[in-house]
């Protein structure tokens, strides 16, 4: 399927259908609080950066005391735990590197509030680990992504584990879900958008090709790629050159190298 491109910057017709849909709270292993609020975030980039962010609903903030030294001076001050405290809290698997906070989850906003931030959208098809989600929100913002679109059903909730994979990706890229996927990728196209699937045997996504074209980029979940519907209403379909004898990557290492090939300058 494919469509004319253009440049033009329009209204989305449909943005009274475009709901703001709010975050619901985590109930994993790693996100159970002891406050009873919110949610726990661990790891120094994604303690700071949910610290510097004006959005986030905080209610406290643990550290050993050799972190403490090292966070950024906010009016959150630290209360001075042991390592073995953060190790209980947040599991025995969970790299804390010494720091916790208790967070409430981000609101998500609606695609009419992203539409104006530069940079691509990426959209994920039916992507649910968190680790994943959590590195391909690491990926978009070291690349100026404008937003993540997700579909809200099949999408896991904000957890310790996506900020922690996320690096503070979490609270710089935001979040957008969406109930039905491909109407949101239509609204991306009547809003100027020009819709690319990445997906095996495309033609190759090349940055001179698209030009000046703001483009949503869409990944499909591992194994199972781009789901029909979501497939046809992609305005065309790109792969990844690779020279190598590999013939696929992870869904979150494709998305960055993707991301790196759409900002790149132009030749």
């Amino acid at each position: 399927m494919a469509r004319k491109s253009s440049s033009r910057r329009v209204a989305l017709p449909e943005a009274q259908n475009l709901s703001r849909n709010r975050s619901r709270r985590s109930t994993t292993k790693h996100g159970a609080p002891a406050t009873g609020k919110g949610y726990w975030i661990y790891g120094q980039h994604a303690v700071e950066a949910a610290l510097l962010n004006p959005a986030r609903i905080i209610y406290s903030l643990l550290a050993t005391k050799e972190t403490a030294d090292s966070l950024p001076d906010t009016a959150h001050q630290p209360r001075i735990v042991s390592r073995e405290e953060l190790d209980a809290l947040c599991g025995k698997d969970a790299v804390h590197q010494g720091v916790c906070l208790n967070v409430e989850p981000l609101d998500n906003p609606a695609i009419v509030d992203v539409i104006d931030r530069p940079g691509p959208i990426l959209v994920l098809d039916q992507v649910t680990d968190p680790r994943n989600i959590g590195a391909i929100l690491r990926s978009a913002a070291a690349f100026g992504a404008a937003a993540l679109l997700v579909q809200d059903r099949h999408t896991p909730d904000e957890t310790g584990t996506m900020a922690k994979a996320a690096s503070g990706g979490l609270d710089v890229v935001p979040i957008i879900r969406e109930t039905n996927i491909s109407r949101a990728l239509q609204g991306l196209q009547k809003a100027g958008f020009w819709v690319v699937g990445l997906d095996a045997g495309g033609t190759r996504l090349d940055r001179n090709q698209l030009g000046e074209r703001r483009v949503a980029l869409v990944l499909g979940a591992e194994g199972a790629g781009l789901r029909r519907l979501t497939r046809e209403t992609c305005d065309e379909i790109a792969s990844i050159y690779m020279s190598g004898p590999m013939e696929s990557l992870n869904v979150s290492n494709a998305s960055a190298v993707a991301l790196y090939e759409l900002t790149r300058p132009l030749d």
